[in-house]
């Protein structure tokens, strides 16, 4: 899959999740999102699971899915699948805390959800933390064109 597809994807989506790891345990959340074709930006309250695991090990993964549907078989239970078009990321979560910079990557959300950027009174950054992933690799998939059905 070409870096054009997979952008596509990514943007599409409503949600990511994001798989997180600490002390051997795995943790897996959905997330609002911005991207900017290099990072993946969403924000969280001030505390946390999310940020439990986060302070621990920076390290994430960032799973992205659309056009999911059951191919269902008449009579072979075996032969069911799956179609979908999926990218997935890994990467280093790094909190954001300078104001401008939050400003920016809130705004890359909103620019996500409603193709517009917004003012963000600097007074509602306290209320949550912001965080970039800086992408390090990606992977896009999609299930193989459908088969007939025998």
């Amino acid at each position: 899959m070409d870096q054009t597809q997979i952008d596509e994807i990514i943007e599409s989506c409503a949600v990511c999740r994001l798989g997180l790891a600490k002390d051997n345990v795995p943790y897996i959340v959905p997330l609002s999102f911005g991207y900017d074709g290099e990072n993946i930006y969403f924000h969280t309250a001030l505390a946390g699971q999310k940020i439990e695991y986060l302070v621990a090990n920076a390290r994430v993964c960032l799973e992205f899915e659309r056009n999911v549907r059951i191919i269902p078989h008449p009579s072979s239970p075996c032969s069911w699948s799956v179609a979908f078009q999926s990218v997935i990321c890994f990467g280093e979560a790094a909190e954001i805390t300078d104001p401008e910079e939050m400003v920016a990557a809130l705004n890359s959300i909103m620019r996500h959800y409603s193709g517009r950027e917004w003012k963000i009174a600097p007074s509602k950054l306290s209320a949550l933390r912001t965080w970039r992933v800086r992408i390090t690799a990606w992977h896009g998939k999609q299930s193989p064109a459908e088969r007939s059905v025998e």
